[in-house]
């Protein structure tokens, strides 16, 4: 059977990104199915009960929430801990650090070509974009930049598109989040959740 991919979000501009991210990287043959939570808590309380209720053969999950103000690790720690219970081990967990908007903020060259604003790339080497998960609202800091141009839904679909996935976007978190998805490109079902609990943030 053809791999699977089953991919657990908190927001609706995280599935818009990730598709457009997927589509990049994955072979044709790797199908996908996004499940989309209301906002964080709603993912922590229901994601042990949706992921224990999946049976299809050769499945692998992504976990993508954002870390907000809680300790990165933490987060990781306690969400796998839920997939474990729920049986499931071909798990990947990821965290945007702090928010998915770094991801944006880390290749603002995508946003520039994106969201069509020129003299955004040329910002890139500013103190606050050299190390994007370091800010502490991402999201507010890209509506700032943007001039309010940039809007969650929207701009995702528009930026997206342009994020390069060669390693240059200056967002740990985002370059941690390709690896574990070139990963999954080449994944066999014997991969453990045992070594997602790695000390790299992300």
């Amino acid at each position: 059977m053809n791999p699977y991919l089953v991919c657990f979000l908190e927001e609706q501009s995280a599935k818009i990104a990730l598709e457009i991210i997927l589509a990049k990287m994955l072979p044709p043959d790797f199908q996908r199915k996004m499940i989309v939570f209301n906002g964080k808590r709603d993912l922590d309380n229901q994601l042990e009960s949706k992921m224990r209720g999946w049976r299809t053969p050769n499945t692998h999950f992504l976990v993508l929430r954002d870390q907000d103000r809680d300790a990165c690790q933490t987060i990781k720690d306690h969400l796998i801990e839920k997939c474990q219970r729920a049986g499931q081990s071909q798990v990947t967990v990821r965290i945007a650090c702090r928010e998915l908007e770094a991801f944006y903020l880390g290749d603002l060259k995508a946003v520039e070509q994106g969201l069509g604003i020129r003299g955004i790339a040329q910002k890139q080497n500013a103190k606050k974009y050299r190390q994007p998960d370091l800010l502490m609202e991402p999201g507010r800091e890209l509506e700032l930049l943007t001039n309010n141009r940039y809007q969650k839904i929207g701009g995702s679909r528009k930026i997206a598109p342009y994020l390069t996935i060669e390693g240059e976007n200056r967002s740990n978190s985002f370059r941690v989040l390709i690896e574990g998805i070139r990963r999954l490109a080449s994944t066999t079902p014997q991969r453990s959740i045992r070594n997602q609990k790695s000390k790299q943030q992300g």
